[in-house]
């Protein structure tokens, strides 16, 4: 669907303000987008079953702890696998694990040709080196992006698999067309797994970036200047309605138990040229592109046996 589009015309079943419904800003709806991106990964399982004997295609999810929100997003990422036919391998380890034993997990899943695709859910618990375990991941295997090397690669415009949300992200502003490339993006939000990566995304897409963080001072001017705006800094509604430039677009990588995210939506939308919604949003793409890139993990794993 192209860009711009009015507002009138995008799906009926997502959850807006009346505020929002009286702009003409676009939703940038993730949850279609995300479902017509499952349609397609369904018919490359098959294919890749037909061609394995019947073999399914296995994304193994590691939850360490009883943190209810982590348990809810395996969960959810288990429930698209089953939707495009995949296989989820769940792995549940107690509160109490240290690295040593996650490293040792790892390590299993990765020599096992079984599993094409390992996910450590995010946050692991206090006392395990999180950054150690991410980078024990084989890059073949590291469909979430998470590893220093696959950021790197990524970075440098190298085959890799991006970040699931940022991937995400990018795969949405490119359903909708909005443009990219000699924009002003401004990512509010500098963490490992979404601000940076994102960053690099949209510079290798050839926009100019502003990365802004909690050090960064007159965050509001900043914010006013993009044409695009990511909002990736885990706090409700921080950014505010009249941060945001006329007719610019916001993406809002945040959600809270509230179901809000991290921008007051129902102001910006006042000023928006188009908009990720919250939820239905960033959120779906963010599982669809980590099913999408264990799918290619698997396809290209069967082209390596196959050599």
């Amino acid at each position: 669907m192209p860009w711009p589009h009015r507002l009138e015309q995008a799906r009926g079943d997502l959850l807006v303000c009346s505020a929002a419904m009286e702009t003409n800003a676009q939703i940038l709806d993730g949850k279609a987008v995300a479902t017509a991106l499952e349609q397609d990964l369904a018919a490359r399982v098959a294919k890749l079953k037909d061609r394995q004997a019947g073999r399914t295609p296995v994304l193994a999810t590691i939850l360490v702890g009883d943190d209810p929100a982590s348990a809810t997003y395996v969960r959810m990422k288990g429930n698209a696998c089953r939707r495009v036919g995949m296989d989820s391998l769940r792995i549940d380890l107690p509160n109490a694990t240290d690295t040593a034993t996650l490293l040792a997990k790892i390590d299993e899943l990765n020599a096992d040709p079984a599993v094409q695709g390992i996910l450590l859910q995010h946050p692991v618990p206090k006392g395990i080196d999180e950054r150690a375990c991410f980078d024990r991941i084989a890059v073949e295997k590291d469909v979430d992006g998470v590893t220093a090397l696959g950021f790197g690669r990524m970075s440098l415009g190298e085959r890799a698999y991006g970040s699931a949300t940022p991937a995400g992200i990018m795969r949405l502003l490119k359903h909708y067309q909005v443009p990219v490339s000699g924009q002003h993006a401004v990512v509010v939000g500098r963490s490992p797994i979404l601000g940076k990566p994102m960053a690099m995304m949209l510079l290798n897409a050839h926009a100019t970036v502003t990365i802004c963080h909690s050090r960064t001072q007159n965050l509001s001017d900043h914010v006013r200047s993009g044409d695009i705006v990511v909002a990736a800094v885990g706090r409700p509604r921080f950014v505010k309605g009249d941060w945001i430039k006329p007719g610019a677009v916001v993406v809002d990588a945040g959600y809270h138990p509230e179901k809000v995210g991290d921008v007051d939506l129902e102001e910006a939308v006042k000023r928006a040229g188009a908009y990720t919604p919250v939820p239905g949003g960033v959120g779906p793409m963010t599982i669809a592109m980590l099913i999408a890139q264990t799918v290619e993990a698997a396809e290209r794993a069967a082209d390596r046996a196959r050599a």
